[in-house]
């Protein structure tokens, strides 16, 4: 018996959406207004506390909210870990602590990515500039969104100071799983391993870890474990194409047959790299409602997470809020009318 499984909460796709650690009240009870009923936050080190943490999980739940999973970007992006720097081995310790945390609280699921610190969620602009989070008015109607064009990555400098080669890459993953996985397992916390975004072979001198679905093969052969699976990302595979990550039908009814889905994240894009920009769900070149299907074809029972939907702007302060709204409504429809064509 899989015993990371029961963790899924039940059967059925459930929608998410994310809280920021210190959300207000009026932003967790908007989620419930409407009709989502589970989330997600990234908390920072000072938050990684079983204090911290009840106090959130307690203030979701008064709104009929369950905090599904629990990351950290310090150390599950930490590039002392993924580059095999200095501080690795107290990064991992320190990973290996919120997953004690996590279970003592009773929050079974993490996510980690396997992009250093400062490489991440690639963006790039028109005058040629490159980074993390630079969002531009690109999107549908002037909205604000993330843009990727391999042409200006590729030439772009290294960010830690050299070439790091997959060899390399997928050794230090290792070493991380040797050292996390038997906490994990002991804890009963479930690791979600999200795919490299863009997923190219190499970026700014770092090479992929995650970039079609024989990787996520290696990983998981490599962890063993039920307690190990992936944050299957839509739009990471859209990004790919065909090319690089296979047919998404075929790859999800293999992963969530397998126990290996735990997390979903659910966006569109513009198209396949080598560039693409981030699109609202209804606006992108996939079919959304046929991907919807398939989950629930698949039999998939974990949360399905809205993931980087473009800003609405010219709204003030309600700009992020009406982004949320509109897309979850979507998203909502849409597995609304899959499970009903689906049970037919």
């Amino acid at each position: 018996m899989n015993a990371a499984m029961k963790h899924q909460q039940g059967q059925g796709v459930k929608i998410s959406a994310a809280i920021k650690p210190n959300a207000s009240d009026e932003e967790i009870s908007l989620l419930r207004q409407i009709g989502v009923s589970y989330c997600y936050t990234w908390i920072e080190p000072e938050q990684m506390n079983v204090d911290f943490l009840e106090s959130l999980k307690e203030r979701c739940a008064r709104y009929g909210i369950t905090l599904f999973n629990v990351g950290i970007a310090h150390y599950g992006k930490s590039a002392a870990i993924q580059l095999g720097l200095p501080e690795r081995d107290e990064h991992i310790e320190q990973f290996s602590e919120l997953l004690r945390i996590l279970s003592r609280v009773g929050i079974h699921t993490t996510t980690i990515t396997w992009e250093p610190s400062g490489y991440g969620a690639l963006c790039t602009t028109a005058d040629g500039r490159a980074g993390s989070r630079l969002y531009s008015p690109v999107g549908r109607g002037g909205s604000m969104t993330r843009a990727c064009d391999y042409a200006i990555l590729k030439d772009m400098p290294f960010t830690h100071g050299r070439e790091y080669a997959r060899d390399e890459i997928w050794a230090n993953f290792a070493y991380f799983l040797k050292k996390v996985m038997p906490v994990a397992e002991r804890e009963e916390v479930r690791i979600s391993l999200h795919p490299n975004d863009p997923p190219v072979a190499t970026a700014r001198g770092i090479a992929s870890l995650i970039a079609c679905m024989d990787d996520y093969r290696r990983a998981f052969e490599l962890a063993s474990s039920d307690f190990f699976g992936m944050e299957l990302c839509v739009g990471c595979w859209l990004e790919g194409g065909h090319a690089s990550f296979g047919d998404i039908r075929k790859g999800i009814r293999e992963f969530v047959k397998a126990n290996k889905v735990f997390i979903v994240h659910f966006r569109n894009v513009s198209g396949v790299m080598p560039y693409f920009t981030e699109t609202f769900v209804d606006d992108g070149y996939a079919d959304m409602y046929e991907i919807m299907k398939f989950f629930v074809e698949a039999g998939y029972s974990g949360t399905l997470v809205l993931d980087h939907a473009p800003t609405i702007v010219g709204q003030g302060d309600s700009g992020d809020a009406l982004t949320t709204v509109y897309s979850l409504g979507y998203i909502k429809a849409l597995l609304k009318a899959a499970e009903a064509e689906v049970e037919r």
